[in-house]
């Protein structure tokens, strides 16, 4: 229970207090629960788009929306992670200004239009799942984007100076990683009626691609850090969903 405690502590604004003390074992569990939250999230947000569009809201309203009440409810760390990671990646000194360019606080250009295209791409795929009544594709990005915090946290080091990457860096196994890339995978099939292939390949792509941006992040970082999970959540759930959305009615 404690790993659920701190998973949603540390991954919601909700009223749930973590363990007073919390070691890398501890912080482990969390992370391996990491897409439990977001299956909890992405229920959320897929019945708030629900309640807003029969509500009379446009779909592009109720997208939006949406992608601000999951700001709000995750603190906003996620994106504030991505503007962080995208300011220190378009820095052109070497890793260690990268990384304080991370911890000033601020956001740069790269940031703010990272932010920009990253929450327009995931209000206006919310949208068009929600006109097609794709409710499980909308909580299906969510989780996926959680999962890809599993896949960082298996393999990488550490950045040196994050405190947050050195409780969570290589806490995650093979088997966890597999175990929940197949759940996805699974109930992806079930996202869009009448093309069974569309949601396991959304879900396929949006991980390889927070692969491809992790493991990057680490070799401009020297290792892992808190802005680079975030920016690894935010970008798998705009991709996912992006794809989910292609083509949401059967051919």
């Amino acid at each position: 229970m404690n790993g659920v405690r701190l998973a949603i502590s540390w991954l919601t604004v909700l009223p749930v207090r973590g363990p007073d003390a919390v070691d890398r074992a501890a912080a482990g569990r969390a992370i391996l629960l990491a897409p439990l939250v977001g299956a909890l999230l992405g229920a959320g947000a897929a019945g708030l788009l629900w309640a807003l569009t029969r509500a009379g809201a446009s779909a592009a309203l109720a997208g939006l929306v949406v992608v601000g009440a999951l700001a709000l409810i995750t603190r906003g760390m996620h994106l504030d992670g991505l503007a962080d990671t995208l300011d220190g990646l378009g820095s052109y000194g070497p890793p260690e200004r990268a990384r304080q360019i991370m911890k000033s606080g601020g956001a740069g250009p790269f940031g703010v239009a990272g932010l920009a295209f990253t929450i327009g791409i995931q209000a206006f795929s919310f949208a068009a799942l929600a006109e097609s009544d794709r409710w499980l594709a909308v909580a299906l990005a969510v989780t996926t984007g959680r999962i890809a915090v599993i896949l960082a946290c298996r393999g990488i080091p550490a950045a040196p100076g994050t405190g947050f990457g050195i409780l969570v860096a290589d806490t995650q196994s093979a088997l966890a990683e597999a175990t929940w890339s197949v759940l996805a995978l699974a109930l992806a099939v079930l996202a869009v009626p009448g093309r069974p292939w569309l949601g396991p390949l959304a879900v396929a792509l949006g991980l390889a691609a927070s692969v491809i941006l992790v493991r990057h992040c680490a070799r401009r970082f020297e290792g892992l850090s808190g802005d680079v999970l975030g920016a690894a959540v935010e970008t798998t759930v705009a991709l996912t969903a992006a794809v989910l959305s292609l083509t949401v009615q059967p051919g």
